[in-house]
């Protein structure tokens, strides 16, 4: 029988399947569900920069408001459990670990480096495997310059690392005027891991109610194919696991991104849409798939399509469509 386990981030995992951040990774019902279902880990659903800062800064205020302010309360307010908003999410990383036993990652939503960080130790104490980072920068502001937009990965990941020694791995878009570069110089920062693409949410316009209007929340598809492409030019060139994400919604998809050198690959539009049990069956697909091709483990064929090992690596820098003639 065919090995899928693999290591993530420096953690074992019995399957590449990663349950990605989401609706579903947020209680323990579901996350019990998850494992056993035979996902290789967990990432929980994400907590926000904004609820982070805004729960310290009340709690700030709070303790000026009573005269607690003195130079020992600084180092007070440094450690000081958040609660409320983020007290829920440090029981759910204690409740997890102790009823499930796949690994439990972390994560958080960010777009700066200032003040929040340090509770990323927070996490770490509840028990947390690992912590993802999903750095969400739209480059909108004419006014700033590609390198600022830039240095914000690079401050967030230099601030986080000094806070915890458990993996790290950051989730970041393709919005990057030199991606390759970027990919590469990221995965060189002491992070364990890289996945490749968060979704934003997107707009759309309502042309009868001549409103803005969310567009699809779910990925579709046929999306797969830009992470598939950046997975295969880069895999050999990052010095940290690359993970895949959007647009798997089939056991198909999963092998072509660890053909084209994902270490794993993170779903959660496909748990929304085919259950969470589907899990198992891309499992089962996986190992008949590694039978058919006499593959005993991951290893065996993870990154034999990249760009630096296909036949015809070209393909995946083409960007204009070719036209096939017939020969008459």
């Amino acid at each position: 029988m065919p090995d899928i386990s693999t290591t993530y981030m420096g953690l074992k995992v019995k399957s590449p399947i990663i349950a990605a951040s989401s609706g579903l990774t947020n209680s323990l019902d579901d996350i019990k569900a998850i494992e056993k279902a035979g996902a290789g880990a967990v990432v929980l659903k994400s907590l926000f920069e904004e609820e982070i800062v805004t729960e310290m800064e009340r709690d700030l205020k709070k303790m000026h408001s009573e005269n607690y302010l003195y130079p020992e309360t600084m180092d007070y307010y440094e450690s000081f459990d958040v609660e409320n908003t983020l007290s829920d999410y440090l029981k759910l990383i204690t409740d997890c670990k102790k009823e499930v036993g796949i690994p439990v990652i972390a994560s958080i939503n960010c777009i700066t480096s200032h003040n929040w960080t340090s509770y990323a130790r927070t996490l770490q104490d509840a028990g947390a495997d690992g912590i993802e980072l999903n750095i969400y920068v739209l480059p909108s502001d004419t006014e700033r310059h590609t390198k600022d937009n830039e240095h914000v990965y690079f401050d967030i990941v230099e601030a986080v690392l000094k806070e915890v020694n458990i993996p790290v791995s950051i989730k970041i878009s393709h919005y990057f005027s030199n991606l390759a570069d970027v990919i590469s110089r990221l995965s060189k920062t002491g992070i364990a891991g890289l996945t490749l693409f968060n979704r934003f949410y997107s707009p759309d316009i309502d042309v009868d109610n001549l409103e803005v209007i969310p567009t699809h929340i779910f990925s579709q598809e046929h999306e797969y194919t830009m992470p598939l492409r950046w997975i295969a030019i880069t895999s050999d060139r990052t010095a940290c696991d690359l993970a895949a994400t959007t647009g798997i919604h089939e056991s198909r998809t999963i092998i072509k991104m660890l053909l084209a050198g994902a270490k794993v690959v993170h779903i959660a539009s496909a748990l929304y849409k085919n259950g969470i049990e589907s899990i198992e069956r891309y499992n089962h697909e996986l190992d008949k798939w590694m039978q058919k091709h006499d593959f005993k483990t991951l290893d065996d064929f993870r990154g034999s399509l990249s760009q630096s090992k296909a036949v015809n690596p070209a393909g995946y820098l083409r960007v204009q469509f070719m036209k096939h003639f017939s020969q008459k």
